[in-house]
């Protein structure tokens, strides 16, 4: 019987693909994306001042900042936990709320599996895209040290939902507006809508996440027989498929959220009352 000789597909070099059109242009808007709110929201949670805003009846706090556990030197916010800042904090370590709790969005961004894809892409080169060669030869996939680590994503979920409810009661708060008299009534400004907003995207986020949608109803084998929980999976789903949408929308507003606080508190520009 005669044989015939294939030759078989060699790896790619580092970039070399035969697929035609700009497939860079993906990975290179998510590392410019992903690099830009990284620069700033460090820059952001470093400075611990201009994280509230009162003037104009509308309290404001920063998402970044948020829950406040200990209000910075010199600040007092009404929104502390636990007062003022701690005299044993150590000197050389920057005064700022931010410090305290930003590694629990930042985890959970961070190991989320669409976050994971991206940034893999765009930062690492695993690979830049589908069908382009990237510069390794081994794979060894996330089942050592240290990107086994990625596998807590799940305990950051139930971080995450926690401060779902708190950037929640932010925005609620940010209803209540004092008068004169040091009374407060229902009020909206545009900065209200901007909290609203921020709290409503980050809440499409989180409850879109691919380990919500397991914990709901990924172990049950008929789904039928569960009338609630396939709503609620659904309802999950729905987000899901959308979720490097909410991603990418609620990474740029809760970083536009900061700003606007942050340009308030500074004077540069007024929170416009609407209601």
């Amino acid at each position: 019987m005669a044989g015939t000789q294939i030759s078989l597909p060699q790896q790619a070099a580092f970039a070399q693909t035969s697929r035609p059109g700009a497939w860079w242009l993906q990975p290179l808007a998510v590392f410019l994306g992903l690099s830009a709110f990284i620069v700033y929201s460090t820059w952001a949670a470093l400075q611990g001042v201009n994280y509230h805003h009162a003037g104009s009846g509308a309290d404001l706090l920063s998402p970044f900042y948020s829950p406040v556990l200990w209000d910075a030197p010199g600040t007092t916010s009404g929104h502390a936990w636990l007062g003022s800042w701690p005299a044993w904090w150590p000197a050389w370590l920057p005064a700022s709320p931010a410090l305290l709790i930003l590694w629990a969005p930042g985890g959970f961004r961070f190991t989320c599996y669409y976050y994971r894809g991206a940034y893999y892409k765009a930062f690492w080169a695993d690979p830049p895209a589908c069908a382009v060669g990237e510069p390794r030869k081994s794979y060894l996939g996330e089942n050592t040290l240290p990107l086994i680590l990625q596998n807590v994503h799940r305990y950051f979920l139930y971080v995450a939902i926690i401060f779902i409810g708190i950037l929640a009661y932010d925005a609620y708060k940010a209803m209540w507006f004092k008068d004169a008299e040091d009374v407060r009534h229902f009020g909206l400004s545009v900065g209200t809508l901007v909290l609203c907003v921020n709290a409503t995207l980050l809440s499409f986020y989180t409850f879109g996440c691919h380990s919500l949608r397991h914990l709901i109803g990924g172990r049950c084998n008929r789904l039928a027989e569960a009338p609630l929980g396939k709503k609620t999976y659904d309802c999950v789903s729905c987000l899901n498929r959308r979720h490097m949408l909410w991603a990418w929308c609620s990474l740029f507003w809760v970083g536009f959220t900061d700003v606007y606080v942050r340009l308030c508190a500074t004077g540069t520009w007024s929170d416009m009352r609407i209601l």
